[in-house]
C-alpha cells in the first residue's frame, strides 16, 4: 500500500451515510480510520469496504446491515474504496449511489 491519496467515503456509526473525504492509503493511516487490523469486504470487483477486523470481538458500534438479504451487521467505522487489482483507487460510486444502496439494504 502506497502513500497515495485516494477519495473514499467513511461511514461512522453515528452518521446516516457517511462523507467523502481523500485519505492516506498508507496501511497505519488505514488501521487508524478503523480503528484497528483491517479486513477488507468485497462489494463489487472494483469497490470494497475496509472495517475493523476484530470489530464484532471488541463489541464496536454497530454501523449498517449489508445487503437487503444479509443478516450480518458491519460494525464500527468504515472506509468504502474502490480497487484495481492489488492496489486500493478512488471509489467508482458515487456518494448518490452508495446512499441509495444503504437505503435498499433497509439501513
Amino acid at each position: 500500500m502506497s502513500d497515495a491519496k485516494v477519495r473514499v467515503i467513511i461511514k461512522r456509526p453515528d452518521e446516516k451515510f457517511g462523507h467523502v473525504t481523500n485519505i492516506s492509503t498508507r496501511l497505519e493511516n488505514l488501521q487508524k480510520t478503523v480503528e484497528g487490523y483491517i479486513e477488507t469486504v468485497p462489494l463489487a470487483h472494483n469497490v470494497t469496504l475496509i472495517c475493523n477486523e476484530e470489530g464484532k470481538l471488541r463489541d464496536l458500534e454497530p454501523n449498517f446491515r449489508l445487503g437487503k438479504d444479509f443478516a450480518d451487521v458491519i460494525v464500527g467505522t468504515v472506509i468504502v474504496i474502490g480497487v484495481d487489482g492489488e492496489d486500493f483507487c478512488d471509489v467508482p460510486i458515487t456518494f448518490k449511489t452508495w446512499k441509495k444502496l444503504l437505503e435498499e439494504w433497509g439501513n
